[in-house]
């Protein structure tokens, strides 16, 4: 308590210092929150790609890609050594013309031919009704995210790029890309590939063999890295990538944007450090005789320099908890704010939270060290003197 009536003896001082530092953990949690949103949903892309290659067209990025392909190339692939199953899939945009520049995953639609069941790992659950299963027609399993935006429900219906599917499933939030995938069943993904072609070449293609992507597993002990390569050897006018092919297209990236991301924040949160420093200075000196007045009943230098380090550290905590709390209510409210159009940016994680208010704290404590030690190094017969 003595400590808190120290801190607010100055109270609109000590108020400015706090929301400076406030300000500061403001961005730190707002933009580490879009960051942490980015990460989880790239971690879940390497997982997803963590033991297999994703064979696509030349001139295609791997699954990003929506050049279709034939499933004759399964065959093919198959009969490489090393390679334990292939299995076709398609994924497009769910809206042909994007109403909006997404950050993270875009809104899609995938689509399998089921060969992967026994080998894929990555798998997400449905929480709401059913899977998807062999002969389904005309039905879709929705994504987390997508479920407001769609209006989703099971045994109701949704617009799929002009036609209705019936909702069978809905799936569990995983934070990763499947919270943003409508599913449904390969031949209608193939008729929704196919009208995205050209008009010319529409009628001359075999609609039942178009995929975007085929998805390679490979039997055990092989590097996936390595039989990407050897893949893209031996069949022809295909482009095969390994986890590092995401690595350096995807995730390398990333690490640059959130670096930038979080020094801006880490910038903000500075600029109140200096504030910090202005208001325990000014404290100091407003304070001379009272330290020259303990130094002279015999308090010591260490326990001056405590007493100002843990004001400062008070300061330092309570802007963090404050910008937590402010930083927590602006995600949420971007979140509700972008859940009609499936656009949740921000993502709080405990490690963000915990993180920032121990940022701040260290940031307080280390604002408050020069203040403090000028205080403790006071001469207490000069300081007595003081007027």
């Amino acid at each position: 308590m003595r400590v808190l009536r120290s801190v607010f003896r100055r109270k609109t001082r000590a108020l400015l210092t706090i929301f400076g530092i406030t300000i500061g953990v403001l961005a730190l949690v707002v933009m580490g929150s879009i960051a942490e949103k980015l990460s989880l949903l790239v971690d879940g892309g390497a997982d997803h790609y963590a033991d297999k290659v994703i064979v696509s067209g030349m001139s295609g990025m791997a699954v990003f890609s929506t050049e279709p392909i034939s499933t004759d190339l399964i065959g093919e692939i198959e009969r490489v050594d090393g390679v334990a199953r292939a299995a076709g899939s398609v994924m497009m945009l769910l809206e042909t013309e994007p109403s909006a520049v997404s950050i993270g995953v875009a809104a899609n639609i995938q689509a399998s031919d089921f060969r992967e069941h026994g080998y894929e790992s990555f798998e997400s659950e449905v929480v709401q009704g059913r899977e998807l299963e062999r002969g389904d027609r005309g039905v879709a399993v929705v994504g987390a995210d997508l479920v407001s935006n769609l209006d989703a429900e099971v045994g109701g219906t949704i617009d799929v790029r002009g036609t209705e599917f019936e909702v069978v499933g809905i799936l569990g939030k995983t934070l990763t890309a499947p919270d943003m995938a409508v599913q449904i069943p390969l031949a209608d993904a193939q008729e929704l590939l196919v009208a995205d072609l050209p008009a010319a070449i529409r009628d001359t293609v075999d609609r039942d063999t178009l995929v975007t992507s085929i998805d390679v597993y490979l039997e055990d002990g092989q590097d996936p890295d390595e039989m990407a390569t050897v893949i893209s050897q031996k069949v022809d006018d295909v482009s095969a990538m390994g986890p590092a092919g995401f690595e350096t297209s995807v995730k390398e990236p990333l690490k640059i944007f959130n670096q930038i991301i979080y020094a801006i924040a880490v910038v903000s949160l500075l600029v109140g450090g200096l504030s910090v420093i202005n208001t325990m200075t000014m404290s100091v000196a407003e304070r001379t005789r009272e330290i020259g007045v303990r130094k002279a009943i015999g308090a010591t230098d260490g326990a001056i320099m405590r007493q100002f380090i843990a004001e400062s550290a008070v300061m330092g905590v309570i802007g963090g908890l404050l910008g937590l709390g402010l930083g927590a209510l602006v995600g949420a409210a971007g979140n509700q704010a972008g859940a009609q159009s499936a656009t949740e940016l921000f993502l709080l994680t405990p490690r963000l939270a915990a993180g920032s208010v121990a940022f701040a704290l260290v940031h307080g404590i280390v604002s408050g060290l020069y203040p403090a030690w000028y205080a403790a190094r006071l001469n207490p017969v000069r300081a007595l003197r003081y007027e």
